[in-house]
C-alpha cells in the first residue's frame, strides 16, 4: 500500500514545483498563449472583414455589369433600329429613284414609238402616192383617147386611192 499513499515530503515537493510550475505558466505562459489567441481571433476577424468587403465589391461589380450590359443591349437595340430604318430609307429611294427612271425610259420610249410610227406611216403614205402616180400615169398613157374612159379611169382610182389610205390610217 506504500505504492498508493505518497509520503508527506514527496507531497510537499510535488505540491512546491506544481505551485511553482502554475506560478510560471500564469504569468509567463498564458498571456503569450492568450496573446496568441487574441491576435489570432482579430486576425480571422480582419480575414472576415475584407471577405464580406470583397463580396460587397463582387456584388457592386457584377451590378455595374449587369449595368454596363443593360446600356450595351439598349444601345445595340438603338443602333439596330438606327440601322434598320436607314437601309429602309436607302431602300425607298433607291426604288423611288427606279420607279422615276423606268417611268422616264417608258415615256422616252413611248415618245420614240410613236416618232417612228409616224415616219412609217408619212412613209407609207408617200409611197403609196408615188406608187399611185406611177400606176395612172401608165393607165392615163394607154387610155387618153377616150373622155368617157378617162372619167370612169379617174373615178376608180379615187377610190382605189382613198380606200387604202383609209386603210392605212386605221
Amino acid at each position: 500500500m506504500d505504492l498508493l499513499i505518497p509520503n508527506s515530503g514527496l507531497l510537499f515537493w510535488m505540491t512546491l514545483v506544481f505551485l511553482i510550475v502554475a506560478v510560471i505558466v500564469i504569468k509567463f505562459g498564458f498571456p503569450v498563449i492568450i496573446n496568441m489567441v487574441n491576435e489570432r481571433k482579430e486576425y480571422i476577424d480582419d480575414s472576415l472583414r475584407k471577405a464580406k468587403e470583397a463580396n460587397q465589391k463582387l456584388s457592386n461589380i457584377q451590378k455595374e455589369g449587369e449595368s454596363v450590359m443593360q446600356q450595351a443591349r439598349e444601345q445595340q437595340a438603338l443602333l439596330l433600329k438606327e440601322a434598320t430604318a436607314t437601309r429602309d430609307a436607302i431602300v425607298g429611294k433607291a426604288q423611288d429613284k427606279a420607279h422615276e427612271e423606268s417611268a422616264r425610259i417608258i415615256a422616252e420610249a413611248k415618245t420614240e414609238i410613236e416618232a417612228e410610227k409616224q415616219n412609217a406611216f408619212n412613209d407609207i403614205r408617200g409611197q403609196v402616192a408615188e406608187i399611185s402616180v406611177k400606176v395612172a400615169e401608165q393607165i392615163l398613157r394607154g387610155q387618153l383617147a377616150d373622155n368617157d374612159k378617162q372619167m370612169e379611169l379617174i373615178g376608180k382610182l379615187l377610190d382605189n386611192v382613198s380606200s387604202p389610205v383609209s386603210n392605212v390610217s386605221k
